[in-house]
């Protein structure tokens, strides 16, 4: 293991995740689990000065943002359910970066679009469709849904026939050993 910073699950953090843990150490939070060494999550009030240290500092140089997204746990045993996703690329040496933060329904994050232009595009993709507000946004409104479409479609709460369909439903509970 390389040091009190271990992924919780027993994966080695990679130098990239170890440099992260090392300059935030108080910034850095156990969450669902990933099967990557490139991956880290993180106070979601600190996304900025992270995402920030990972584009800009001369061991880092993940300039690239391949992605933004979303992910809702709904049966995830937090207030904090959703995990906004950023995916960084390092052009030099090929590699992936997965910085992760979580937020609570009524919480919102910080824009990244002062670091990542394109960052505007998937923060308002991230709100139409599972309603993340991102603090400082220059534009954030719906990007795919109809300006006057209630609601936000990929979050799990979300009804598939309509609003009070999930109310009925009972809680399928899995065994977790099985996947």
């Amino acid at each position: 293991m390389c040091g009190k910073w271990a992924h919780w699950s027993g994966i080695e953090m990679s130098e990239f995740t170890e440099k992260i843990a090392a300059k935030f150490p108080d910034e850095i939070l156990e969450g669902p689990e990933m099967e990557s060494e490139n991956a880290i999550s993180v106070k979601s009030d600190k996304i900025l000065a992270v995402l920030e240290y990972c584009r800009s500092d001369a061991g880092m140089k993940f300039e690239f943002l391949t992605d933004l997204t979303a992910v809702d746990f709904l049966e995830f045993d937090s207030p904090k359910r959703i995990a906004v996703i950023y995916i960084l690329r390092n052009m030099k040496n090929m590699q992936n970066l997965i910085v992760r933060a979580f937020l609570s329904d009524d919480e919102e994050i910080d824009t990244a679009s002062d670091i990542w232009h394109s960052a505007e595009w998937l923060e308002r993709e991230v709100w139409d469709l599972f309603g993340v507000k991102f603090k400082g946004h220059p534009n954030l409104k719906r990007i795919l849904m109809p300006d006057d479409y209630e609601g936000h479609p990929l979050r799990k709460d979300y009804p598939l026939k309509g609003r009070g369909e999930r109310d009925s439903f009972k809680i399928i509970q899995r065994d977790r050993e099985r996947y």
